[in-house]
């Protein structure tokens, strides 16, 4: 299996990987609970079935962080066949809280010369 990084981090993230075993097989392994269970616990999810299916192509889970402030954010799985006989495997994961808009990511030091008042 190869992945490659691709995609803006302000979108998300999104990751390609060519997976030598057939399409099939990597559909029962992200759509039956049982296997989808050993690497994506139903903990994260925040709902338990897969929001959006389009058999043997693409599945949308809907996850929630565990820790404050308990975010949301969606991965997609796509999957179409490899252009070497395996699987093209397209993992597309997006915080869609809104809340995430409100928190602030500056750094705790400014980098700023300190300023000093006259009397």
């Amino acid at each position: 299996m190869t992945g490659v990084e691709s995609g803006n981090e302000a979108d998300g993230i999104e990751l390609d990987f060519e997976i030598s075993e057939p399409p099939q097989k990597v559909w029962r392994a992200l759509s039956i609970p049982e296997f989808r269970e050993k690497w994506l616990p139903a903990e994260s999810l925040a709902e338990p079935t897969a929001s959006r299916v389009v058999p043997g192509r693409e599945l949308c889970y809907q996850l929630r962080e565990d820790t404050p402030p308990f975010l949301e954010s969606t991965v997609t799985f796509r999957i179409s066949p490899g252009p070497s006989g395996g699987t093209r495997l397209r993992i597309i994961h997006r915080l869609n809280d809104a809340r995430a808009a409100s928190l602030s990511m500056a750094a705790a030091n400014t980098n700023t010369l300190p300023l000093k008042m006259s009397a």
